[in-house]
């Protein structure tokens, strides 16, 4: 997966990232564990190890209190999802919106109230 420009951001790191953007302040590896066990059973050292990756690559910052290290999220999580959205309709859809919407459509994956939401978004575009 790749994020802001210079960034790549692997699937297994977006989980870490998801809990760091999702936290009031700082944690710490710990903390990431804990909010990962529900849906992943990551070892501590597996979460560090991403957390390091994700450290060298400048989407987080650490600063050291006491023992510990507090982590937080320098990406933006929505630089981060304009981008990896953009990189998915271009990948999969040649850069149109309108096919994957449709692809959405035909495999039921629309409720009601996104086809609401989405004609609501249509108009305000054409006023815009």
């Amino acid at each position: 997966m790749s994020t802001a420009p210079g960034i790549n951001i692997s699937d297994a790191e977006s989980h870490v990232m998801e809990v760091l953007w999702r936290a009031p302040g700082p944690v710490v590896a710990e903390q990431v564990v804990v909010a990962l066990s529900g849906s992943r059973h990551w070892q501590s050292a597996t979460v560090k190890t991403l957390l390091n990756r994700l450290l060298k690559k400048g989407a987080i910052a650490a600063q050291q209190d006491g023992r510990r290290f507090l982590y937080h999220a320098l990406l933006p999580r929505e630089a981060w999802l304009a981008r990896e959205s953009e990189d998915l309709v271009q990948r999969l859809f040649g850069g149109r919106v309108a096919p994957l919407v449709a692809q959405l459509g035909r495999r039921g994956k629309l409720s009601p109230a996104d086809i609401q939401e989405l004609r609501k978004l249509l108009d305000e575009f054409d006023d815009g």
